[in-house]
């Protein structure tokens, strides 16, 4: 790509007139504004590895053996298929030659603007001894909406924040984000208790914290050097900052902090158990703010709500959104019987980006597989057999739809983390695998969580725990499923390979219940202080279902671990659910396997039985909510 012709003034961003900068006031250069471009890379891709799913505009490789498939994986493969074909751009010169560049011209000047406005920067000087300064970089995204239209252009000056040295440049760095299990809650409690949902957005929040380490930044280009120093070169200087800049390690926490802080002095409350829902009660209601870095989901009654808003909105300048529609990737359907949660635009969009938008659809996730294990589809990759090239998207695959699975789509759960278990050697067979789950998805793009108004005991949480013996029969472990409804729809769900070899399969059921009661515990913890800080009936003062089908782990989970020939070898820890009874917080019941929700998670299923369960966590299509 050319370098644009400085004389092009009409297409620049012009931010100042004045030729003398105030302390904090920062002046775009015409001449420095573009940075030299690269040539295109050629890449040889070594074996064991695969191209990523950003691999036409980073060239990054991934290698299969290395790559760590969890939570931060799934979403940052989700964040990249959220971004659409239209590849953002990487630099003000390639802003300057798209057709939009009016609009990135008007973010680039309103980001400047609020750098200026919030006195991030002081003056430039000379770079003082024994300091490294960090860079910059300038990152363009644009918003979207629920039904992926582009509301907002943004542009971000980011600091290199990768250069900087734990100790000097920064002490601590985490910083709480509400996890979606909480949303979900939420959720339910709104549609339950008839309360108001309102989304606001804080505008560039990140430069409200206040840095606990002194931090300088290089000059970036198309900021003007003091009339001093134009002949001396431009390495020598840097600019301090005063606030917090996206892309500093710590710049997560001084947010979190700031915001806190002034919640906390208004009289909210939040709780270590879920640091980022901040709750306040008052004669007139009580209004609930749950935080996910810049989003603030405000949830309550309708004159708190507004008090809240108001509260809010003169310390920080915030965009009210209205109704919550679309948050942390999901989008959410208000009808007169309840919410649907959702993820059908980015269902289509992992469709498209794998080639599988005009599959043909099929009814299950999963084939029912073989019990010979010779047969088996999802056996580990044979010595015959040849592992995917490279030009495969298998990790890009699990990402996609392990960030589906967490948030919206527990039927495909199951299936997700089978396949995720060969990602280091995939085969075809394992891709055939993708392929089954993407059919699926095909023909259930719209379904979703359904939280039902009419619902009876619309607040009790109510558990299943199973296990499935030696699902995975090559290595010799069973798996744990379990899943929490809420008013008959889902709130928390899992399904892992279990980490030890259990002997019995009553010794993998206790594995499943003491994963379940752990979740159950904190589940009660949440709940327990949303509920009664907002001076809500308690659901907890009662013991909590949790629902198992294995007779003989019940009887060994009520009486405690008994040293007998067949169970000596459990540890003891294992019976925490036992403790757990006998204080009254949870109480385990024996059901039919046939009602056992969390059979979904443990195994692959016939197709009535699993549609049956489907239904039975509350999952619905967007046209058949109230069925």
């Amino acid at each position: 790509m050319d370098k644009m012709n400085p004389n092009e003034i009409n297409r620049e961003p012009t931010i100042h007139n004045s030729n003398a900068p105030k302390e904090g006031q920062v002046l775009l250069d015409k001449e420095n504004v573009i940075g030299e471009t690269s040539a295109p890379k050629v890449a040889t891709v070594p074996e064991s590895q695969e191209i990523s799913i950003n691999y036409t505009s980073t060239d990054e490789l991934w290698s299969r053996n290395e790559m760590i498939i969890d939570d931060i994986f799934a979403f940052s493969v989700a964040a990249e298929i959220i971004k659409d074909d239209d590849i953002e751009p990487c630099s003000i010169n390639e802003c300057t030659q798209r057709q939009d560049w009016p609009k990135w011209k008007d973010a680039i000047q309103a980001e400047l603007n609020s750098l200026e406005k919030r006195s991030v920067f002081g003056h430039i000087i000379p770079t003082p001894p024994n300091v490294n300064p960090v860079g910059y970089k300038w990152v363009f995204t644009r918003k979207r909406n629920e039904k992926n239209e582009i509301s907002r252009y943004k542009a971000r000056l980011v600091a290199q924040g990768f250069s900087q040295r734990p100790g000097i440049d920064y002490m601590e760095t985490y910083s709480p984000v509400m996890d979606t299990i909480t949303f979900r809650y939420l959720i339910s409690l709104a549609v339950s208790e008839k309360l108001e949902m309102r989304l606001m957005d804080v505008i560039t929040a990140y430069l409200y914290g206040e840095l606990d380490t002194d931090i300088y930044m290089k000059v970036p280009e198309g900021f003007r050097l003091p009339e001093a120093a134009r002949n001396k070169r431009r390495g020598m200087f840097s600019v301090k900052l005063r606030r917090s800049l996206y892309g500093l390690k710590q710049s997560g926490r001084m947010w979190y902090n700031r915001l806190s802080k002034y919640l906390l002095k208004e009289g909210y409350t939040n709780d270590p158990i879920c640091p980022c829902v901040f709750i306040k009660k008052s004669e007139s209601g009580f209004a609930i703010v749950a935080v996910y870095v810049d989003d603030m989901n405000l949830i309550g009654t309708s004159e708190e709500l507004q008090r809240t808003v108001n509260y809010l909105k003169r310390e920080f300048e915030m965009k009210d959104l209205g109704k919550t529609k679309y948050c942390l990737g999901l989008q959410i359907e208000h009808n007169a019987n309840g919410i649907l949660v959702h993820q059908s635009t980015y269902t289509e969009k992992v469709l498209k980006r794998f080639g599988m938008d005009k599959a043909h659809p099929l009814s299950t996730p999963m084939v029912v597989r073989s019990l010979d294990i010779k047969k088996d589809p999802y056996r580990p990759k044979g010595d015959d057999e040849i592992v995917l090239g490279p030009e495969v998207p298998y990790l890009s695959a699990i990402g996609a739809l392990l960030y589906l699975a967490q948030c919206t789509r527990p039927d495909i759960s199951f299936s997700v983390n089978l396949l995720a278990r060969y990602s280091s050697a995939p085969t075809w067979r394992h891709w055939t695998g993708i392929k089954h789950v993407l059919r699926y998805l095909r023909g259930t793009t719209d379904m979703g969580l359904f939280y039902s108004s009419e619902s009876t005991n619309a607040q009790s949480i109510i558990g299943y725990a199973d296990a499935g013996y030696l699902s995975d029969p090559h290595q010799g472990r069973s798996q744990t499923g379990y899943v929490f409804t809420c008013g008959g729809t889902a709130i928390s769900w899992r399904s892992t390979k279990q980490t030890l070899v259990a002997t019995s399969s009553n010794h993998s059921e206790i594995l499943a219940l003491h994963e379940a009661s752990r979740e159950c515990v904190w589940l009660r913890s949440v709940i327990h202080h949303i509920r009664s800080t907002c001076a809500l009936p308690s659901t907890t003062d009662t013991p909590t279902i949790l629902n198992e089908d294995n007779a003989a782990c019940i009887a060994q989970i009520t009486g405690g671990y008994i040293k007998g020939d067949r169970t000596k070898h459990i540890s003891p820890k294992f019976f925490y659910t036992h403790e757990l009874q006998k204080s009254q917080e949870i109480k385990v019941r024996q059901i039919r396997s046939s009602d056992n929700l969390a059979d979904l998670f443990t195994k692959s299923l016939p197709k009535y039985t699993f549609q049956r369960l489907v239904h039975g966590i509350g999952l619905r299509q967007l046209c058949k909510q109230s069925s």
